[in-house]
């Protein structure tokens, strides 16, 4: 398996307090963007039908938090709260931030996990709202126009 040291965020774990409560240890957090990856809010949320969690499909680039992990095996207090391997799968891939690029973890949805025409709660996407600080203006006034359940 491979060994980054990095884990990208670009779902609910971008609010660091989310990050704080599932155990999480990291030295550093960065702004980062994902190229040839695109948010989508396409991965059925279990037990909740027509909600959608977080996921990536290939497309322009998706933007996110970079966390530097304390150690390479620090992602692995992550993999509950992901329903991973079921849910989704992690791989590591390279992101890009203001330094240069580095290799991040990035988990991304199992397709049996994808359906279309989902819609997060608004209590989810807040979380992800919460990534402003390393968020640019666009691609946060674009999480803001999302349609959410219950809106």
């Amino acid at each position: 398996m491979d060994t980054c040291n990095y884990y990208f965020a670009y779902g609910s774990n971008m609010n660091p307090a989310r990050m704080a409560v599932r155990g999480m240890r990291y030295r550093h957090s960065h702004a980062a963007r994902l190229e040839g990856w695109q948010l989508s809010f396409n991965k059925r949320a279990h037990g909740k039908q027509g909600i959608a969690y977080a996921n990536i499909v290939p497309g322009a680039a998706c933007e996110g938090v970079l966390y530097q992990l304390w150690d390479h095996r620090e992602i692995e207090r992550l993999d509950p709260f992901e329903g991973w391997p079921e849910r989704y799968r992690r791989e590591c891939l390279r992101v890009e931030t203001a330094s240069g690029s580095v290799r991040s973890w990035v988990y991304i949805a199992n397709p049996q996990w994808q359906a279309e025409q989902l819609l997060p709660e608004r209590w989810y996407l807040n979380h992800l709202l919460s990534g402003r600080p390393w968020l640019s203006d666009d691609y946060y006034r674009a999480l803001l126009a999302t349609p959410c359940a219950c809106d």
